[in-house]
């Protein structure tokens, strides 16, 4: 049934034909791919039992008992879940995880319901709950690819269409319409290879991931210690070379906050600048998105807004974030009236302002004066009031301030990756699946 001859050329090749094809596969396969049922590749899905459980995840040796969040995106992240620690509890624990499977969201809120990921690697103490399947394969194709079949736009809108409950917050799926849906495949060599082919670029995506969350704790924690805590003048961790106390200073002193001008603007205007919006900061710490444009005069230059500025959504949605103005070919951006901008003091370094701006110092204090609302926003006036401890030497400020421009810069790094990655993904499955 599915015996094909993989000539063994990885290269993609372009396919035009209206017969069922993908639109673009290896080359070395010609074969119409046919249309099965998902029985002939899943045997059985099998849910867990539900268990009393604790609030934080397992360690290494102790039970735990999954999230339905563990597949998210067509990942599994074994750290979604929960310990289980009672011997009464572990006892009824049902349904490890084990490799080889596809686990499916059986019940979940309707954009989540039918969400799936494919599972490399066992985990003996982990077990599903009974919103989860296992989906275990029969001896027929190979389950990697079935689980990108599932994973793609096609399977998981499939999924999704199968969903009841009289609940508009809760859907559910049965198992008879789940193994009873019908994708068209090929055979069996070349669903290993596309398999193997989605699994490497998911494996990228994820070592990027773990570089990324690694540097992202790294300067969590280093925020904490390289900034002196609540009562205390010197900081826990310091750069070599420098001591002494730091100094309070308010941000009127250190970079005062100023708000922008109301532009009239237009979705685009020939020979037109960017204003930057509140939309325009974005939670990612960078500044980007769909900008608004308006035609340049002489009288808007005091709105102009320096490479590197540190600017703060001061009103809506978005109200307290703060992102890093990084212009491109030096590409000009003028600044909204809801944005304001920490202006630049000649007397500290930028960099360690910025930075300060960005940690738990800043916002613990911002919480403190957000006016909450259908539109929350700040005052300038209360944010220049702020009070932080400042070392007094500029070298300090300029080690500080580059040593965590650098982590950024790194963490932004393996963000692109990941956001590049999980673009060719998306348009491979797209492209890759017939039918």
């Amino acid at each position: 049934m599915m015996n094909g001859k993989d000539k063994g050329n990885s290269a993609f090749s372009i396919h035009n034909s209206e017969l069922i094809v993908p639109e673009i596969r290896f080359k070395g396969f010609s074969e119409v791919w046919e249309e099965y049922p998902l029985s002939t590749f899943i045997g059985s899905l099998d849910a867990g039992v539900s268990v009393n459980s604790g609030d934080r995840p397992a360690s290494e040796g102790e039970f735990g008992i999954l999230k339905t969040s563990c597949v998210t995106n067509g990942f599994f992240d074994p750290n979604e879940n929960k310990i289980v620690f009672k011997a009464k509890e572990i006892n009824r624990l049902k349904e490890p995880v084990l490799e080889n499977t596809i686990i499916i969201s059986r019940m979940n809120t309707p954009v989540l319901v039918g969400a799936n990921a494919y599972v490399s690697k066992g985990f003996p103490n982990y077990f599903l709950p009974d919103r989860l399947w296992a989906a275990k394969p029969t001896s027929i194709g190979d389950l990697k690819f079935i689980a990108y079949i599932l994973g793609s736009g096609k399977g998981r809108l499939a999924l999704s269409d199968l969903a009841t409950g009289t609940s508009g917050s809760m859907k559910n799926i049965s198992k008879p319409s789940v193994l009873g849906l019908k994708f068209h495949t090929p055979q069996d060599k070349e669903q290993t290879q596309i398999g193997n082919y989605f699994q490497k670029l998911d494996s990228l995506i994820n070592q990027h991931q773990q570089k990324h969350d690694k540097l992202s704790n790294i300067k969590k924690a280093m925020l904490e210690l390289m900034f002196p805590k609540q009562g205390e003048n010197i900081p826990e961790i310091r750069f070599k070379g420098f001591s002494g106390e730091w100094v309070n200073k308010s941000l009127a002193d250190a970079a005062p906050l100023r708000g922008g001008f109301a532009f009239q603007s237009f979705q685009f205007c020939e020979a037109g600048v960017p204003i930057v919006k509140i939309s325009n900061i974005l939670s990612t710490g960078e500044v980007g998105g769909e900008f608004n444009y308006f035609k340049e005069t002489s009288n808007d230059e005091n709105y102009l807004l320096p490479n590197g500025s540190a600017l703060l959504a001061m009103s809506g949605a978005t109200t307290g974030k703060i992102s890093i103005l990084r212009s491109i070919n030096n590409t000009k951006f003028y600044q909204n009236q809801r944005v304001g901008y920490f202006k630049r003091n000649s007397d500290l370094d930028y960099l360690f302002i910025s930075t300060l701006v960005r940690s738990h110092l800043f916002s613990d204090k911002l919480n403190a004066v957000l006016v909450a609302g259908a539109q929350p926003n700040v005052s300038s006036k209360e944010i220049d009031f702020f009070e932080f401890r400042m070392p007094m030497d500029i070298e300090e400020q300029t080690k500080i301030g580059n040593y965590f421009q650098k982590l950024d810069t790194l963490i932004n790094q393996h963000q692109q990756q990941i956001t590049k990655l999980n673009n060719i993904k998306q348009a491979c499955l797209s492209k890759m699946f017939a039918g």
